[in-house]
């Protein structure tokens, strides 16, 4: 008995001591393919073990070795294909994990950027209101000229922080899933047509010039409302970013099954590095906070996540390329007919 251990124990250790050494040589090189290094650490001790039970044999292969070799390439064939499929299940599942975390995290710091630019936003309006109401009530303005003009500086202030509110209204619904859209066929032309006749007035004391150049009859398949404030986002951030003297430009097409409408500006182009963020919540390309004063101010920087978000619920994608002296978005969405 004692021999027969002494015979076996070296090989003992050198087996165990060569599966460690495989298995962290395999975890090592394998690290970013957890499947198949899940699958050869079952093969690993596996044709180790055969090897130790070849070697305390003497190497002579009786038919009682031949029988332990048979079970184990048995065991084998059935334990590696499973542990792929384990492990190609399991590192799904880890993967899937981890991009839940990541954009639950993402979400999180998103929501937290939100609430202290809104509050930031909130606070400049508020704050001009409230000292104009107080020099109104203590009379420090009487003259009529200056109490009109307060006047109409506190319906402006009101009236973004009622737009403001509204976008967080919007956001809310997207965000939530609880936009109950009813797509139909739309006639994007006429409504780009509309929308930047409203917006041309405020586009010529700016000194920037609107041209709306789509082809009639094009038609897309989308919910009205909710179209109708994506186009107008698109308009009033060109126009709002357009330097003067430059031209808004509203293109359309139809490509196979798509029908697309872009919105060209002359702002002078976007960063590459700031591209991917153009649609995040609060991005406004400047680190300045400060709202403009104008009639088209740039809010809480909300305009293009709600795009974003309005154009995906209604089944299609939007994106912004530079273009020229400026950049170019682009909204594609399912075709409702054939050009005319």
């Amino acid at each position: 008995m004692s021999e027969s251990l002494l015979h076996i124990a070296p090989w003992a250790v050198l087996t165990c001591a060569a599966t460690i050494a495989l298995l962290w040589l395999v975890l090592r090189r394998l690290d970013t393919r957890p499947g198949l290094a899940l699958a050869l650490v079952v093969a690993v001790p596996l044709l180790v073990a055969l090897v130790f039970v070849v070697a305390i044999s003497g190497f002579m292969f009786t038919e009682q070795l031949g029988w332990t070799l048979v079970t184990c390439a048995l065991v084998g064939v059935m334990l590696v294909p499973g542990s792929v499929l384990l492990g190609q299940r399991f590192t799904r599942r880890t993967l899937a994990l981890e991009a839940r975390r990541a954009q639950e995290r993402a979400g999180e710091a998103a929501r937290r950027d939100l609430i202290a630019w809104i509050s930031h936003d909130l606070r400049t309006p508020l704050a001009g209101i409230r000292a104009m109401a107080e020099a109104l009530e203590d009379r420090v303005v009487d003259d009529p000229a200056e109490v009109s003009g307060y006047g109409a500086r506190i319906g402006r202030e009101a009236n973004r922080l009622g737009a403001m509110v509204t976008d967080l209204f919007e956001l809310s619904r997207i965000s939530s899933g609880a936009l109950d859209l009813r797509l139909e066929p739309i006639a994007v032309d006429a409504m780009a047509a509309e929308l930047a006749g409203g917006l041309r007035p405020i586009a010529a004391s700016r000194g920037v010039r609107i041209e709306v150049a789509l082809p009639p009859g094009l038609t897309v398949t989308g919910a009205g409302r909710e179209l109708e404030r994506v186009v107008a986002n698109l308009l009033a951030n060109a126009v709002r970013h357009t330097r003067a003297g430059g031209t808004v430009r509203v293109r359309g097409g139809v490509e196979g099954e798509r029908a697309w409408i872009s919105v060209a500006d002359g702002c002078g182009g976007i960063p590459p590095g700031d591209l991917d963020q153009v649609f995040d919540l609060g991005f406004r390309g400047t680190a300045a906070r400060s709202p403009e004063a104008s009639e088209l101010g740039p809010g809480a920087g909300l305009g293009l996540a709600i795009v974003q978000g309005l154009v995906e619920a209604q089944g299609g994608e939007v994106a912004v390329r530079n273009q020229g002296g400026g950049c170019c978005f682009t909204v594609r969405l399912p075709a409702a007919s054939e050009l005319g």
